[in-house]
């Protein structure tokens, strides 16, 4: 009678641990399998990039041999073709103005992960990420430009109506 009570018992108590397992599995891998699908099902193209965004970054850039900070705003239009404009836009290094950004022009790649490259003509070049609907984009300088070697780091975020 004992063994087969401890045998109903141990049965019982497999049986339980084994659902607390695949409901715990499910559980926490839900999320986790809904992100991923979430996220691999994005797919991006240059075709995303349409419209006027507000573009900031700063960081720092050399000039002598000396890293003096810098700080840009401008408006960047993606064309929706890989190529962009700039209605306006001003530089700042050093505590002076020194170029009107107003008028520039680039082009941009975007891959289906999200990642690409900007570049402005006589300006730095920029690896960039598209966010989520394409309403925010990350910017990071990889070039030197034509004024010297430098460091920035920005996001141009879509303006509303565009």
């Amino acid at each position: 009678m004992k063994t087969k009570l401890l045998k109903s018992i141990t049965g019982c108590f497999l049986f339980v641990c084994a659902l607390a397992s695949l409901i715990a599995t499910m559980t926490l891998g839900t999320p986790a399998t809904a992100r991923a699908a979430a996220d691999g099902g994005r797919v991006c193209s240059v075709g995303m990039l349409r419209g006027l965004y507000l573009w900031t970054f700063d960081g720092y850039e050399n000039f002598g041999g000396n890293f003096v900070p810098k700080a840009v705003m401008q408006g960047l239009r993606f064309n929706g073709d890989g190529t962009t404009f700039n209605p306006f836009g001003t530089v700042n290094i050093g505590g002076t103005v020194i170029i009107d950004a107003t008028g520039g022009v680039g082009t941009y790649t975007v891959a289906a992960d999200c990642t690409g490259t900007l570049s402005i003509t006589g300006a730095p070049t920029f690896n960039i990420y598209v966010g989520p609907g394409a309403q925010r984009v990350s910017t990071l300088e990889t070039s030197p430009n034509p004024a010297g070697l430098g460091v920035s780091l920005g996001t141009a975020t879509r303006l509303p109506g565009q």
